[in-house]
């Protein structure tokens, strides 16, 4: 928790401080990237540094750990951590690596807001930052051990074994080490992250759900080509790089699987609702749900452009149908077929089980609509978990 003296400074300079958040990210960047260029080459998504993206997720977090010490001061946001733990962790991030951030995050503070940086401030937004960060780092060090992989070296080789167009922009690559051991545990709505070295000889670095369940001797991941300003941002790199040069017999360098989207071990009631490749983490929970048995009601819901975009239809419907009570909807914007809903996900006539688990993965949009609608059918907001392809903006209001 957060001393008394810097409680009382963080409270009365919080407002400045995230009134300017997006301007400190801003140039803590910029700075960064000058001092360590590597980190944008072969750390960073690009292409979400390019969008601004990650500016709003580092501005989120950095609000919300603030807002939460100074409402919960006996607490601290655990979710919220936990999330970015594993992302960092699927990454390889160090603990050295939080003394640069700190370096040049306050630098970027300092020049922004200039004289209003007095020394009691900035010793208060010090403590802050090493309670975040030394959290994270804990959590991360618990992870690797997890894994048994050491910081900054997650990475293994694996081949490909196989590669299948599910629809014209989505393609399954399934994948076993190439070493021929055992393939690390994973459970069910977990990720793994993906590194590519691209023509310009950057090793950029994406997340891919795990779309088999834990008892499979299979892995594997469905990637979306990205095609750019069609989709309301930058081409795809990686994505477009498995599309186009990724065959049969190919490696990967993939890192040791993560993520904090796990179905709970309980005979509780499951929703699942998902939008477009956000249905990827939902086919291994619902494969890891028929392999062990579970027969409490499962709902299964889907969004997406057409029955023709939508990838792993087929599975999605099949994987539903292995278990004893379950139901799936899904709705299409175009060409919907009978039986299936038109335009976007209504819940209105969507029965939810009392005591249901909620898991929700798309985009932000999707997910924010999808939340309200089941608040608004009494389920509790704790029982509501998401995931989020990408920087979570989702931080600082859920």
């Amino acid at each position: 928790m957060l001393s008394e003296t810097s409680t009382a400074t963080v409270r009365a300079t919080l407002p400045a401080v995230g009134a300017a958040i997006g301007e400190i990210a801003e140039l803590f960047y910029t700075k960064l990237f000058a001092a360590h260029p590597a980190l944008i080459r072969d750390l960073f998504n690009r292409g979400n540094q390019s969008a601004g993206l990650q500016k709003q997720a580092l501005a989120g977090s950095i609000a919300a750990f603030a807002t939460h010490l100074l409402a919960h001061p006996d607490t601290r946001p655990d979710v919220m951590l936990n999330r970015i733990a594993h992302k960092h962790a699927s990454l390889g991030v160090t603990r050295e690596q939080y003394a640069v951030v700190h370096q040049h995050l306050f630098e970027a503070i300092g020049e922004v807001l200039g004289e209003a940086v007095t020394p009691e401030v900035a010793r208060a937004w010090d403590e802050v930052y090493w309670l975040m960060a030394n959290a994270l780092i804990a959590l991360e060090e618990r992870l690797y051990a997890e894994q048994r992989v050491v910081a900054g070296d997650v990475w293994r080789e694996w081949t490909v074994t196989d590669r299948v167009a599910e629809t014209a922009d989505c393609t399954t690559f399934r994948i076993a080490p190439a070493d021929g051991a055992p393939a690390p545990a994973h459970r069910p709505g977990q990720y793994v992250s993906v590194q590519v070295e691209l023509p310009d000889g950057a090793r950029q670095i994406r997340q891919y759900s795990l779309i088999t369940s834990p008892g499979s001797a299979v892995r594997a991941i469905t990637v979306k080509r990205i095609h750019g300003p069609a989709a309301a941002g930058p081409a795809g790199e990686v994505s477009n790089h498995l599309h186009a040069r990724v065959r049969t017999g190919d490696t990967l360098r993939v890192s040791a699987p993560y993520g904090d989207l796990v179905p709970a071990d309980s005979a509780a009631p499951v929703l699942l609702a998902s939008a477009g490749i956000g249905c990827t983490p939902m086919l291994s929970m619902l494969e890891h749900l028929a392999d062990t048995g579970h027969t409490a009601p499962v709902t299964v819901l889907h969004a997406d452009r057409s029955p023709a975009d939508h990838p792993l239809r087929s599975d999605h419907r099949a994987l539903t149908h292995k278990l004893p009570d379950a139901s799936a909807r899904f709705w299409y914007e175009e060409a919907a077929e009978p039986g299936d809903g038109e335009g976007r996900m209504d819940l209105s006539a969507v029965a939810v089980a009392p005591g249901t688990r909620a898991y929700l993965c798309g985009p932000l949009p999707f997910m924010r609509a999808v939340r309200e609608q089941l608040i608004a059918k009494g389920l509790p907001a704790a029982d509501i978990h998401y995931e989020v392809f990408g920087p979570d903006l989702w931080l600082a209001s859920v």
